[in-house]
């Protein structure tokens, strides 16, 4: 028998080859594995978080609310941006490489001739982690969909849904409904499903009224108000909080927010108001409209890649002032709407310079079959064969007072932070 990694980087590559699927959706694995690993509950109280978009930003507010009350708490995440240690955090620090190694040593010794994916063999390495650690609260979110996601192997005390729309369609179905029936398998029975959209899917209320999960909506029974440029109001009946606005970009921060609020609250979380606007002002995720001065040049990078996280940059993008030319580098995956996602931006960015995508793995595209996709009356200031060399072009062009746009998914958004703020994975604020 081959020998186990004695580094991080050796587990990683171990696990991308261990399974033959990258994506392998089903609990039947993890249980199998969780069963005999022994694991139990792995914090005092457990939230789940699900969405197409606003996971990441919600899972840090309520990690920072909680943790400005002086709570110990654990918080799991996906993907990473710049190392693998940022989807786990114990107590406001990430895992160390030690940490992890010895998780995944508990994982690999339990699981036997049972085959894990990437994503499930980490999210029981975390769960191990947690059960350990004496946590008050574990924050998870979810990798995909929800139903069939290794994380819906936890039994939350809430769930959160941020918001329902079309993405990962191949995996969860062609419309609203069928997405958002996946997305509501997070919910449990007798406990709070918290929505973050206005009008959520038929398909997640009916979900939740057959299990008697009682739903918290957004603009029904909370509510997120803007008061002023600095201050915005989180109420329900009985209840109201006077908030900064978060450090945390753009208008649809104050929804994701909001939605952390109300899952806390749903879970008996007692706090002053000093305690709520101390964790709205800390909370931080990387690459969600995360700014950059360069030389003058105002550089925004972007997690954004489906039509709905488009909508959210372009109203952001609308309300900047900026006095010169809006450029962005965009670096799409193969299996995204790139038209919508293009259309909608299209009236906010004066010229874009196209990258490929091939070093993000299969689903990475050519700067060329791009470029394909495009409206022939767009501004293109080239085509790179990588996000990298497109930000020189785009560089190359720009003046002082310009904005450059990194954006398009993750692997956009971790070459942009790699050139631009290497040392600053956590800072920022779009979804």
């Amino acid at each position: 028998m081959a020998s186990l990694p004695d580094t991080l980087e050796g587990w990683l590559a171990r696990l991308e080859k261990q399974h033959p699927q990258a994506i392998d959706l089903g609990l039947a694995r993890v249980r199998d594995v969780a069963a005999r690993m022994a694991l139990g509950k792995p914090a005092r109280q457990v939230i789940s978080v699900a969405g197409t978009n606003g996971k990441g930003s919600t899972v840090a507010f309520i990690e920072s609310i909680t943790r400005a009350a002086g709570m110990r708490v654990g918080s799991y995440t996906s993907p990473h941006l710049l190392r693998y240690n940022e989807r786990v955090r114990i107590d406001g620090k990430e895992a160390s490489d030690a940490d992890l190694i010895n998780a995944f040593n508990a994982v690999e010794a339990a699981r036997g001739d049972i085959s894990l994916t990437y994503f499930e063999a980490g999210t029981l390495a975390v769960l191990w982690l947690f059960e350990r650690a004496r946590l008050d609260l574990a924050v998870l979110e979810v990798g995909l969909g929800g139903r069939l996601d290794a994380v819906n192997t936890v039994d939350a005390d809430a769930a959160v849904i941020t918001t329902v729309d079309l993405d990962h369609q191949d995996w969860l179905g062609d419309d609203i409904e069928q997405i958002g029936f996946e997305k509501a398998g997070i919910a449990r029975a007798w406990k709070p499903l918290v929505l973050g959209d206005d009008d959520p899917p038929a398909s997640v209320l009916r979900h939740a009224y057959a299990i008697g999960a009682s739903s918290w909506r957004i603009a029904n029974d909370f509510f997120a108000e803007v008061i002023d440029d600095a201050h915005w109001r989180w109420r329900e009946v009985g209840f109201e909080l006077v908030l900064p606005m978060p450090t945390l970009a753009a208008p649809v921060q104050l929804r994701n927010a909001a939605c952390a609020i109300a899952a806390l609250r749903s879970i008996g979380f007692e706090a002053g108001p000093e305690v709520y606007a101390r964790g709205i002002e800390q909370a931080h995720v990387g690459a969600r409209l995360q700014r950059i001065d360069h030389g003058g040049i105002d550089i925004l990078i972007d997690v954004g890649h489906n039509p709905q996280a488009a909508r959210a940059l372009a109203e952001a993008l609308r309300a900047m002032q900026g006095r010169g030319r809006t450029r962005a580098v965009y670096a799409a995956l193969g299996d995204k709407d790139v038209t919508s996602v293009v259309e909608t931006l299209r009236d906010v960015i004066d010229d874009w310079y196209l990258a490929g995508s091939e070093s993000a793995g299969p689903r990475g595209l050519k700067a060329e079959a791009l470029a394909a996709r495009m409206p022939a009356d767009l501004s293109v200031g080239g085509r790179y064969d990588t996000v990298d060399a497109a930000i020189d072009g785009a560089l190359g062009d720009a003046r002082a007072g310009d904005r450059l746009l990194v954006f398009g998914g993750f692997h956009a958004a971790e070459q942009g932070l790699k050139r631009f703020a290497p040392d600053r994975p956590r800072a920022g604020g779009t979804l």
